[in-house]
């Protein structure tokens, strides 16, 4: 090699590569750069526009405000400021949200069947309250609670799947699966929660949902967030259901499309309406359609039927038969949280899925043991709890037979052997007395809730609900919730003063 220029370059290219070599473990850097960039020169182009695009990104100018580009006088200054009105951190409370803060009632001490209100002193009898079987005030749950309490301590802090879990929450939730007949079960934290979880669990994108109109506002959140595609069927109307599933198979059938899930969606005892879901015909559907069904027992299950087990046992139904059945334990059982009962592949799945269960702290050990203490109750006869349900259902029967002897002045679809009963004008009434918006027929409701309260001593309020979010916003109502400690004449008077408060308001609109 004669060219001195050559013999130069030569010469670095060997000077460098031997310091390299020198450098420990550089063999094996180079081996795997050679065995790399031989089979995949794609790599090489992509790697080498990244270290480019590095090098240019670290020497380019960085960016800056100028804090001049803008420049305002003193006098420009002052007008602005001048000019400026500060937005109130809150609205103003329009005339509706008035009338719900000067006619709330504040009850003193302890919720129960009887309380005491902080604003006159006067004990009312409760009739507001999801305190069915008052569990609130029975002194066996009261007395384990405070055991739980000195050995568990008040929370658990942390989510079930990392370091939440303690035996109680295992032990409830084989007393769910045991009381509902099922194979497994899994509870949750938050009532609102769980059954919008399991929805999204399970029904993803492209899944079909076919629910009820008057399914409440969690299982409607549970079926926007799945982002499933939607169908609702008319409240609890059965031809309106098949239509909308045979609609649906001949919209399907004539796609090449891939196979989706598909679930029906209802209520058992409809808390919106106090009204129950034909389960029998819904199964035949189901399994005529081939749908998976979600059954959300939260108002039903240990209310609703001999024994508390809910709409599948009232209709015969066995309970593995229903792919999910759903529940608030913050009605019947008086603690919190909420549950889903099915197959073990079902409630398993939901422990890596179940979006409120993995990022959630699990139950406090002492509502968990409230909640297996009030399913003991109702499975053991000796501890009353067949007399706690038969109290119950004779007193919502006596609260019904006084109010459907008034007809003209009082709607009520809630139906017989319901605790939960929504109490409306009707609507001719309400065509007759000139009532033309919502609130209107809402500030008539108040005067009735005001009026028994006062003069009566009766505690009762109107159905609330996200008015701005509702799907389909039920009619303003009264929602009367019967409790078994309360006396077959308590309720028969309370009934009775209640039907006189609507007749009376009515009267005035005329």
């Amino acid at each position: 090699m004669d060219n001195p220029v050559l013999q130069a370059i030569n010469q670095t290219f060997l000077t460098v590569s031997r310091g390299v070599q020198a450098v420990p473990g550089s063999d094996i850097v180079i081996g795997y750069i050679k065995n790399s960039y031989q089979n995949d020169p794609f790599r090489v182009v992509l790697e080498l526009g990244l270290a480019i695009y590095a090098i240019k990104y670290m020497l380019s100018k960085k960016y800056r405000i100028d804090p001049s580009h803008i420049k305002l006088t003193e006098k420009e200054i002052d007008e602005l400021v001048d000019e400026w009105q500060p937005e109130p951190l809150v609205k103003p409370l329009t005339d509706r949200e008035r009338m719900e803060l000067e006619s709330a009632q504040v009850i003193l001490g302890s919720q129960g069947p009887k309380p005491k209100m902080l604003s006159t002193g006067k004990t009312l009898l409760n009739l507001a309250s999801s305190n069915f079987l008052g569990y609130n005030d029975n002194e066996h749950i009261k007395s384990k609670l405070v055991e739980v309490l000195h050995n568990y301590g008040v929370g658990t802090c942390g989510p079930p799947g990392f370091y939440g879990t303690l035996d109680v929450h295992m032990q409830l939730e084989k007393d769910i699966a045991r009381f509902l007949g099922t194979e497994s079960a899994i509870i949750y934290a938050q009532a609102f929660a769980t059954i919008s979880s399991v929805v999204a669990a399970f029904s993803k994108r492209g899944d079909i949902i076919v629910a009820d109109e008057g399914c409440n506002f969690a299982i409607q959140k549970g079926t926007q967030i799945s982002r499933s595609i939607i169908k609702w069927y008319k409240h609890n109307d059965m031809e309106d259901l098949e239509r909308v599933l045979e609609s649906i198979q001949k919209e399907t059938s004539n796609k090449k499309r891939p196979l989706t899930r598909r679930f029906i969606i209802t209520e058992g005892l409809f808390y919106n309406y106090g009204d129950f879901a034909p389960l029998k015909r819904i199964m035949e559907l189901k399994h005529k359609y081939k749908y998976r069904l979600v059954l959300d027992e939260s108002a039903s299950v240990g209310l609703v039927s001999k024994n508390g087990r809910g709409l599948t046992e009232k209709y015969g139904v066995a309970a593995k038969e229903i792919d999910m059945i759903v529940g608030s334990m913050a009605h019947s059982f008086s603690a919190a949280g909420g549950f889903c009962a099915g197959a073990k592949e079902v409630i398993d799945h939901q422990r890596l899925s179940g979006q409120a269960f993995v990022f959630s702290a699990a139950i406090p050990a002492m509502l968990t043991v409230c909640a297996s203490e009030a399913i003991n109750i109702l499975e053991d006869e000796s501890m009353g709890g067949t007399k706690l349900l038969k109290d119950l259902h004779d007193n919502a029967t006596a609260f019904r037979n006084v109010i459907v002897t008034a007809p003209q002045s009082i709607e009520m679809n809630s139906e017989e052997g319901s605790p939960i009963l929504h109490l409306r004008f009707p609507s001719q009434v309400v065509k007759n007395s000139g009532i033309t918006t919502r609130d209107d027929e809402e500030y008539l409701l108040q005067e009735i809730v005001d009026e028994v309260a006062t003069k009566d001593g009766l505690l009762i309020t109107r159905a609330k609900y996200v008015e701005s979010q509702e799907l389909f916003l039920p009619r303003p109502s009264i929602r009367i919730s019967i409790c078994a400690s309360h006396t077959r004449k308590e309720v028969e008077k309370a009934a009775q003063s209640i039907k006189t408060a609507f007749s009376k308001v009515i009267a005035k609109r005329k």
